[in-house]
């Protein structure tokens, strides 16, 4: 059925979908739907509490005895520098004021990175698939969640990136491309991390590894499926194309955002966490552009109070509206009937063309 089956038959899944973490806005309901239409859901762990990721695994392994995805930050512990702080706080002083929302919090780290505890959490639970995003944790932890039975993904957004990861034991490439929503996963500092589109990243990415690809960023539709397999990759990863289902857990202004979309809206900002993340361009990122921020995730702590805001119109000017280039295909289906018309989809147009097998030489 499909032109290149290594991603699924490691997986042991049926169709080659990843349904982004989305922390936040992928629920289990959502992912379980996903994992029961037979793609792989996913559940983002990174900036929540340990006793709600407990929880959410526990709710999904009841409501699918499907593979399933968690995935978390790897991050630095960010340092906190006095001035820099000034600097910032300063700059988002006009907004607390104009909202009467009282003294500018002090920055704080609103969720660790990958630590024991996270670490002992995947061990326990041992999830089918355990999914990093800004590289990879230190080997001792990638060596005991492998022997563990899990399959090792992690999100490249240059050709390095994606070597480094499978040198250091990545079992899955996830390509992420320029046009992807939500944080990019660079890590390596290259001034260049982040900033190649998906249908140029892609085939280097394939040709520079062995392990299996699997595409992100711009994917909505049976289009991009068959795109993403004509470029090589084995799969596709696909966020904001989810957004759209009732079962994610999307505000009803954040849906109306989604509905108005054109192909113009989203662009890459660190003002809202301090780490380049494309979402929809309101009047906060756009007054932020080229602003200092915190280190990721310091400015987080300072900016949640402003998506928080009393009324439609404030949270829409202030609020992270995370979204992909792709914004525009977003379509209002249940999960289980979007995974089942994308799949239909891209099969009919794989079925007209000629894909061929991947190398095994290379």
């Amino acid at each position: 059925m499909w032109p290149r089956t290594d991603f699924l038959e490691l997986l042991g899944i049926t169709h080659p979908i990843i349904q982004a973490p989305m922390a936040g806005l992928a629920p289990p309901a959502l992912t379980a739907a996903v994992c029961n239409a037979g793609a792989l859901g996913s559940l983002g762990c990174g900036p929540l509490p340990l006793a709600l990721v407990r929880e959410q695994v526990m709710t999904l392994r009841e409501a699918t005895n499907q593979p399933f995805n968690l995935n978390f930050f790897v991050h630095p512990h960010p340092r906190i520098n006095p001035r820099e702080t000034a600097r910032v706080r300063a700059k988002l002083a006009p907004y607390f004021e104009e909202f009467r929302l009282g003294p500018i919090p002090e920055p704080t780290e609103p969720f660790p990175p990958f630590d024991k505890e996270r670490l002992d959490l995947v061990l326990e639970f041992r999830p089918r698939v355990v999914c990093f995003h800004f590289g990879l944790p230190e080997a001792s932890a990638v060596r005991q969640i492998k022997e563990a039975g899990c399959i090792v993904l992690s999100s490249a957004t240059t050709v390095a990136e994606a070597r480094w990861l499978e040198a250091n034991g990545a079992d899955v490439i996830i390509a992420q491309g320029f046009d992807a929503g939500g944080h990019r996963g660079s890590f390596s500092g290259s001034p260049g991390a982040g900033m190649v589109g998906t249908m140029a990243l892609v085939p280097q990415i394939v040709d520079a590894v062995r392990v299996p690809v699997v595409a992100a960023g711009g994917i909505a539709d049976g289009r991009g499926i068959a795109a993403a397999f004509a470029l090589g990759a084995s799969g596709v990863q696909m966020g904001t194309a989810f957004l759209g289902c009732p079962e994610a857990t999307v505000s009803p202004l954040y849906r109306a955002q989604l509905r108005a979309a054109t192909d113009e809206i989203t662009v890459l900002t660190r003002a809202f966490t301090g780490r380049p993340a494309r979402a929809m361009r309101n009047r906060f990122v756009a007054e932020m552009a080229d602003t200092e921020t915190l280190d990721f995730p310091l400015q987080a702590s300072l900016t949640g109070p402003l998506s928080r805001l009393p009324n439609d119109e404030a949270r829409a000017a202030f609020s992270p509206f995370w979204a992909g280039q792709a914004a525009p295909l977003v379509r209002d289906l249940p999960a289980r009937q979007l995974v089942e018309k994308i799949v239909a989809e891209a099969q009919q147009l794989i079925g007209q063309k000629s894909f061929t097998q991947r190398d095994e030489d290379r």
